[in-house]
């Protein structure tokens, strides 16, 4: 009898090949970025916006004396901080063994990449408390229409069509208006250099004076997603303490706390600042 040597003689017994681990995919963030950032301060105050209120104008007669109004501030918006954290211990055994990652470098990407994911989410989370109006609805599906109307009702909340606005939207949003703008769709904008830019990055950075930005990690309210048209001061973040990762040696457990933490407080700054763009938000299928 001829006796084959193959791999399945040994499988049971013979080492496993380990490659590089991967890590857990993230959004690059852009969205603090976006909004209002404030760092003058450290401590867990609350930071109260103040807002004055505003003169009347009325008609007077030749020698009519003026009288006094009111010009006081009144509080408006108020941020509250609060901390975020997470912990690694690493011990130096899988410290020294695990190979071939580095796993104390790893372990603090990770931490960092995280806490950046987590302020995202917070910020995201703000769109839905935007007041400068409300366009689209539960279901409505996406069209340039109503990015349209977004946009004007902003700037018409604002008061001022100078200053700058972006739109912040869920990559499947963005799908359905790129699809329509492209040679993907069923019929072609009246805007060559447009829908040429469309189709050829899938990407357009302005539309209407307003830059656009997509993320693919946007929360979905069930088959919803709440996007945003907004001036920078439509929200805030305060930041009371950076984010960062601290290695802590404990001897006596003979390995390393990775800990992140950071303090800030997030919160819809000027909402009338804003508008809020809802539509349904699904993966496209065509």
């Amino acid at each position: 009898m001829v006796q084959l040597n193959t791999f399945a003689d040994i499988s049971s017994i013979a080492q496993a090949v380990q490659h590089d681990a991967n890590f857990v995919l993230r959004e690059m963030t852009f969205i603090d970025r976006l909004i209002l950032n404030l760092s003058d301060r450290t401590g867990g105050n609350t930071r109260t916006r103040y807002d004055y209120s505003s003169v009347t104008m009325n008609d007077i007669g030749e020698s009519d004396d003026l009288t006094s109004q009111a010009f006081t501030p009144s509080a408006g918006v108020t941020l509250t901080p609060a901390e975020i954290g997470a912990q690694f211990f690493i011990t130096d055994k899988r410290a020294a063994s695990d190979a071939p990652e580095n796993i104390l470098t790893d372990a603090a990407t990770e931490l960092g990449m995280a806490g950046a994911d987590a302020v995202s989410q917070d910020i995201y989370g703000l769109f839905s408390s935007l007041t400068g109006g409300t366009v689209g609805a539960s279901g409505s599906a996406m069209t340039w229409g109503l990015l349209s109307a977004a946009i004007t009702q902003a700037r018409v909340s604002i008061k001022n069509a100078a200053i700058p606005l972006v739109a912040v939207m869920h990559s499947y949003q963005w799908h359905v208006l790129a699809k329509a703008a492209s040679i993907a769709g069923s019929s072609l904008a009246q805007a060559p250099r447009f829908t040429d830019e469309v189709t050829a990055n899938w990407y357009v950075g302005n539309y209407a004076g307003c830059a656009i930005f997509v993320s693919p990690a946007m929360p979905l309210s069930s088959t919803d997603c709440y996007a945003g048209v907004f001036a920078k001061e439509a929200m805030a973040i305060d930041w009371r303490k950076a984010p960062g990762v601290e290695a802590e040696r404990d001897a006596s457990r003979r390995g390393v706390e990775l800990n992140y933490t950071a303090m800030y407080a997030k919160g819809v700054w000027r909402p009338t600042f804003g508008v809020q763009l809802i539509t349904t938000c699904t993966a496209p299928t065509s």
